[in-house]
């Protein structure tokens, strides 16, 4: 019997309550998603998943990768370049980004001092945070020089 990842399983009872099914092209895209880190286009995932089933269509990877989102199991970030990407958003730590204007690089990091700077304005003002995302846009340090 196969072993289930936590993803999958997340995957397959969202799909479940949605009354929607696990295909086998759904289960790839996961899969591969999954087994991949980094900041992921839909373009990205589609050419490698065609690798695998040349049966994959575009619209495919397109939807399954709005599934994930709503899932919980990934989030949409957009790189300043007007293409969406996806990173894992389950059991990953809290993290934001910064990111190059000029070259395109992002570079993510955590610091606590403005995670609790964003919870005291929060607490201060009575507005119960669900979710945040902090992107700095500037100039990487190879761009710099």
């Amino acid at each position: 019997m196969k072993t289930i990842s936590p993803e999958m399983q997340v995957f397959m009872d969202y799909l479940h309550q949605k009354k929607l099914k696990l295909t086998p092209h759904r289960e790839l895209i996961l899969e591969h998603f999954i087994g991949n880190e980094g900041h992921r286009s839909v373009d990205d995932i589609y050419r490698v998943v065609r690798e695998q089933d040349p049966r994959v269509g575009y619209t495919t990877v397109y939807r399954t990768m709005k599934l994930l989102v709503d899932s919980g199991l990934a989030r949409e970030i957009d790189l300043a370049d007007g293409m969406t990407r996806y990173e894992h958003l389950y059991n990953r730590q809290h993290h934001d980004h910064m990111i190059c204007m000029q070259c395109g690089s992002s570079i993510e990091f955590y610091n606590a001092h403005i995670e609790a700077l964003q919870d005291a304005a929060s607490e201060q003002l009575g507005f119960r945070v669900t979710d945040h995302r902090l992107q700095i846009y500037g100039l990487c340090k190879s761009c710099c020089d």
